[in-house]
């Protein structure tokens, strides 16, 4: 089955420009390090052995950021098969669109020095003309980003068509109203984070100044904020319910905090998580009441009208 990534390819697309003339998709994490038939078919296993290293030439990180860097470097040199479809943002507000064509390569020396060949298609994609769903997911903060759910939008641009917005399907979410507000709520929660009561005691994670925590990988899914406490002694899975059955979305965090307990958190580090709904639930609360480290939001929404003279 074809699969669908969003790539940058360089902090901002610095690097679109050239990967696009040079036809390839690249990344520069561990640079000097050439990572031919390296690659296991399972990122948990290459993350094991190569956290260490990038942990070793990169002291100033956490385990968060070397897990980060080393599942999106898997990814990008493995995980993507030959004949995925690659949406990369040109830096211009558009998006150059191309099929991966080759195998992991080293370019020693090189900018993006782990790359894989792409044959570009001749049409870009205006970020304007895309469904909000699809901009919202082309938006999200990192290097690495699936996006397969919108394939039959993607195609029809890549044919030169400019489809009507896509709704997706989930058999999970219970109320597709609710879905829907609240995939506009996590963009609104990392802009307004330091305004909300999360934000007092908790940062949403970042790298070099980029807020990484949103949308942050795992291996049973994203978590849609990873957050860490001022003190650093705590990091915090937070998981808005989006309309889904409450035993799912109880579930999922709970598997979130095993994944960050078990792969990222430092020594000492305790994990903690939240779950956001549009409204009280009690079968949240019941479950709740005998899961350790997990508390319960519920959102408001108001608007003002103002008069203007």
């Amino acid at each position: 089955m074809k699969n669908y990534y969003r790539i940058m390819l360089g902090k901002k697309s610095i690097h679109a420009e050239e990967a696009h003339q040079g036809n390839y998709i690249g990344a520069g994490w561990l640079p000097d390090v050439d990572l031919t038939n390296k690659f296991p078919d399972n990122w948990r296993e290459f993350n094991k052995e190569y956290i260490p290293i990038y942990l070793a030439q990169n002291p100033d990180k956490t385990k968060v950021s070397a897990g980060l860097a080393c599942g999106m470097l898997h990814t990008i040199s493995k995980g993507i098969l030959k004949g995925d479809i690659v949406l990369c943002p040109s830096g211009k507000g558009d998006y150059l669109i191309g099929e991966v064509v080759g195998d992991y390569e080293y370019e020693k020396g090189e900018v993006l020095p782990h790359r894989r060949a792409v044959r570009w298609f001749p049409n870009t994609v205006a970020r304007d003309v895309m469904s909000e769903a699809l901009r919202n997911s082309t938006g999200s903060i990192g290097t690495v980003s699936n996006i397969s759910k919108y394939a039959d939008e993607i195609e029809n641009f890549i044919s030169g068509c400019h489809p009507a917005s896509i709704v997706a399907t989930d058999e999970t979410i219970e109320d597709p109203s609710i879905f829907a507000l609240e995939k506009h709520l996590e963009d609104f929660l990392v802009q307004n984070w330091h305004h909300t009561e999360l934000g007092k005691n908790y940062d949403i994670y970042e790298e070099d100044g980029e807020k990484v925590g949103q949308q942050y990988p795992s291996d049973t899914g994203p978590i849609d904020i990873l957050a860490v406490s001022k003190d650093m002694k705590e990091l915090l899975v937070v998981e808005l319910k989006k309309g889904r059955a409450s035993d799912v979305v109880v579930g999922q965090v709970q598997r979130y905090m095993g994944y960050v307990q078990e792969e990222l958190a430092e020594k000492n580090q305790k994990v903690r998580g939240v779950i956001i709904a549009f409204e009280d639930d009690t079968k949240i609360y019941r479950a709740l009441s005998v899961a350790q480290n997990i508390e319960f939001f519920t959102y408001k929404i108001r608007f003002v009208l103002e008069k203007k003279k």
